[in-house]
């Protein structure tokens, strides 16, 4: 039986760590970026790094490192001559090796990695340089986390979200074909240029994303205006880190299954679920699209109506993985993205993930520097319970109690008052039902006004 990794296409990943970048900080992006490699299928062979004070105008790394790319590739190695000779030798080589070889010996074909992954964004022009140079096949940043949100996207609105996305993306980066002639003679009596291919191909694009966001805005529509019929019952959304364990924690928290899985965006769909075992009035739990470092800005706003689940929610739970080593800079990601869409003084429960996988001493550091934090693991049934009854006590303080008179003429307000109060006491008398509740102030007042 063959080996599945061999049969995985091979991947060789690069960095550039720049001014202001710790060694630690370059390091966790370049292992992150792994995780994504791993997450879209690939094996990762090698890695070329290379400190520099901007990234390289031609190809991101300098010459000497796009000639150890090609070793690993099986390409060239060579810039293509039509990149100024100034930027050429503004690219050179500024110092620190690579963690490969530095023999020039080539690597044998079943060796050889068919795919290069760059841990920044790319110009089309440097991107179109290194694939000449390397004879593989170019990814930055941007385009892997696409990839992968394209093959993770299920409903209809995730896949409108993640197709708009990737056009507003590519549209840039399209390319004249080798017949890209003018298409039109343009002009009277076919003088002057006419629209050429590309221009037409830039304009299909732009047509096809307008064609889809009208369809999104559609189901936006429909989106808000569920989100407004929840609008009476406690709220919570929990957000984080892709990765950092969000969707197990949803599912122990409302009994739903939902999919679990070791990977980077593996949930991206918004889910929403009561939380079990039920409470009176019943809280609504959310589960939401993961955060990551450099998650890209059309990615950002074509999500921004999934995301809306936190901005319009009572309560974050922000989800974080205690286990991994760059926590830290993942929970200022995760702060950044929701200043982004307005939800940065939301209400925040702090919930320290993957305890399970810790030491005491670094449980007992975790405690000591957030001391508001839960530290809790998704896995054990009891962290899960004392996770539960501080969601309900944050709602339970904000409660009133409170005596609600329904005439009998208005008897069908008692079912809704059930549904969004918890009811203490209930009396008739000659006037009609009497009620005892406790619930949002809010809530009880709406009750009131529609007596």
């Amino acid at each position: 039986m063959p080996n599945e990794a061999q049969d995985k296409p091979r991947a060789v990943l690069v960095g550039v760590q720049l001014p202001g970048v710790g060694d630690e900080e370059h390091e966790s992006s370049l292992a992150e970026l792994g995780r994504l490699a791993k997450t879209l299928g690939l094996k990762v062979v090698a890695r070329v790094t290379q400190k520099r004070t901007a990234l390289a105008a031609a190809a991101v790394v300098g010459s000497g490192k796009v000639k150890e790319l090609a070793r690993l590739t099986g390409g060239s190695g060579h810039i293509p001559s039509g990149v100024p000779a100034h930027r050429r030798r503004d690219d050179d080589d500024e110092s620190e090796p690579s963690d490969t070889s530095e023999t020039d010996v080539p690597l044998e074909a079943s060796e050889r990695a068919s795919v290069v992954l760059v841990d920044h964004e790319l110009s089309p022009s440097q991107a179109r340089n290194l694939e000449r140079a390397t004879g593989a096949e170019v990814l930055d940043r941007t385009a892997v986390i696409l990839a992968i949100f394209q093959r993770h996207a299920r409903s209809r609105e995730a896949v409108l979200q993640v197709e708009i996305a990737r056009l507003a993306y590519m549209a840039p980066r399209l390319r004249e074909s080798s017949g890209g002639k003018d298409r039109q003679a343009g002009g009277i009596g076919g003088k002057g240029a006419g629209e050429s291919q590309i221009e037409v191909d830039r304009r299909k694009v732009r047509d096809r994303i307008a064609e889809l966001r009208r369809e999104l805005a559609a189901i936006e529509k429909d989106a808000a205006t569920r989100r407004r019929r929840r609008a009476t019952q406690p709220t919570v959304a929990i957000v984080g880190y892709t990765n950092a364990g969000k969707s197990s924690l949803m599912r122990a928290l409302t009994g739903s299954e939902l999919l679990v899985a070791d990977q980077l965006f593996a949930t991206l769909d918004t889910t929403v679920r009561a939380l079990q075992p039920e409470t009176k009035p019943r809280i609504l739990v959310s589960d939401t699209v993961g955060f990551i470092k450099k998650l890209p800005h059309d990615l950002v706003a074509s999500f921004r109506s999934t995301l809306e689940e936190a901005r319009e929610a009572a309560l974050l739970v922000h989800v974080v993985d205690a286990s991994d080593p760059a926590f830290p800079a993942q929970m200022q990601v995760t702060a950044t993205v929701l200043a982004e869409i307005e939800s940065a003084e939301a209400p925040r429960l702090l919930a320290l993930n993957k305890s399970d996988k810790l030491t005491e001493e670094q449980r007992s550091a975790l405690v000591q520097a957030f001391p508001e934090a839960m530290l809790l693991s998704a896995k054990s049934p009891a962290d899960v319970a004392r996770l539960r009854a501080r969601i309900i006590d944050f709602f339970e303080r904000e409660m009133i109690e409170d005596e609600i008179l329904v005439p009998y003429a208005r008897q069908r307000v008692v079912s809704t008052i059930y549904e969004q109060c918890r009811v203490l006491a209930e009396a008739c008398d000659e006037t009609g039902t009497r009620l005892r509740v406790r619930g949002r102030p809010e809530v009880v007042a709406r009750l009131r006004a529609e007596l």
